[in-house]
């Protein structure tokens, strides 16, 4: 039966979100957290988008999304290590005419940091009927992460092979045969491998949506660098230079849309975060922008994104205490496409 990874800019009728709480790495600013998450699922469900939302207390969670319109917002009280459910939640394909949750191995970014609740919350929401036991695919002898794959929704994956290829996550696989696994669990018959780009605070080994994104039309959107004197110059430009000799399965070269690097953000220890505009959520008809209270800077990557996307509306939320934790919207969200949760989900 043939398997198609979706695209994520398909029919998506959710989105799953985890809340900072007190047993997360968040607790250090835990209010401020919080009120980010707040903004971000304010801004998601006056868009018409369903906010299905992990929490450690249901409670505290009503109170703090109280503003939300309730009938786009599903809570559900389960333990998890962390927020970041873009790369523990499931991915979505097609099989046929049906749709499936693959669940993939999640171990912290590479034995980095405690993954043990987030490697069983799709286990978990299958036991709650969130999703239907028939749809669920139990794929976690494999490691990979949601942000480390992009796909058009016609065969084609994007990825880096710092990221897959990690040692600490499949035992460091070859290429040629990590696309026999991609082939056979995703359905995938075209992988670009990026072999350059790194943000530096990225503690996720170069996930691909902190560097390029696909987009319809054989476009890619990749984070660049125009400054010689940042550190990431040379290294952005070596991606951009592979990212020029990338053919389409037709063999044709990739329209490419540079999006401008965010001026640099440090944490309390003079340590440089991974701020990017590559890190945005796309639905089928918004872009939900991260941005990080830099006018000019935010602004030209709103207007750039609209070029590979003219048809969407582009929603900018300020995410500057997302990246205090290394991460930014895309990281925090997992888009849901439609059908994919039980129906009861939304009825509650």
């Amino acid at each position: 039966m043939e398997t198609r990874l979706i695209a994520e800019w398909e029919g998506c009728r959710s989105v799953l979100l985890a809340l900072p709480e007190s047993h997360t790495d968040w607790n250090y600013i835990l209010e401020e957290a919080r009120d980010q998450y707040r903004r971000i699922i304010l801004a998601l469900t006056s868009n018409g988008l369903h906010c299905v939302v992990l929490t450690a207390d249901k409670v505290s969670a009503e109170t703090l999304l109280a503003e939300c319109d309730q009938s786009l917002l599903t809570l559900i009280e389960m333990d998890y290590n962390d927020t970041w459910t873009r790369d523990y939640g499931p991915i979505s394909v097609e099989r046929g005419d049906r749709l499936r949750a693959l669940d993939f191995g999640f171990n912290g970014w590479g034995l980095k940091f405690a993954s043990d609740n987030d490697n069983l919350v799709n286990l978990r929401l299958k036991e709650r009927y969130v999703i239907m036991p028939e749809t669920y695919r139990n794929e976690r002898d494999f490691t990979l992460e949601g942000g480390s794959i992009e796909t058009d929704g016609h065969g084609t994956l994007l990825t880096t092979s710092l990221c897959l290829c990690s040692e600490n996550r499949n035992g460091g696989r070859s290429k040629p045969a990590l696309n026999d696994i991609l082939k056979d669990r995703l359905g995938v018959d075209h992988v670009l491998w990026l072999d350059y780009g790194a943000l530096a605070g990225d503690d996720t080994d170069s996930h691909i949506d902190t560097l390029c994104r696909m987009a319809p039309d054989n476009t890619i959107l990749f984070t660049g660098c125009r400054d010689m004197d940042d550190p990431h110059f040379e290294e952005l430009l070596k991606m951009r230079a592979q990212l020029t000799m990338f053919r389409t399965p037709e063999g044709e070269p990739y329209n490419l849309v540079e999006l401008p690097l965010p001026s640099p953000i440090y944490d309390e220890n003079g340590d440089r975060l991974p701020a990017s505009y590559a890190n945005y959520l796309v639905t089928p008809d918004k872009i939900f922008m991260p941005t990080y209270s830099q006018p000019e800077n935010d602004m030209l990557a709103c207007h750039t994104v609209k070029v590979a996307f003219p048809d969407h509306e582009v929603v900018p939320v300020e995410c500057s205490t997302l990246i205090k934790q290394h991460g930014s919207l895309h990281c925090a969200t997992m888009q849901i496409p439609d059908n994919l949760f039980n129906q009861t989900v939304y009825e509650q």
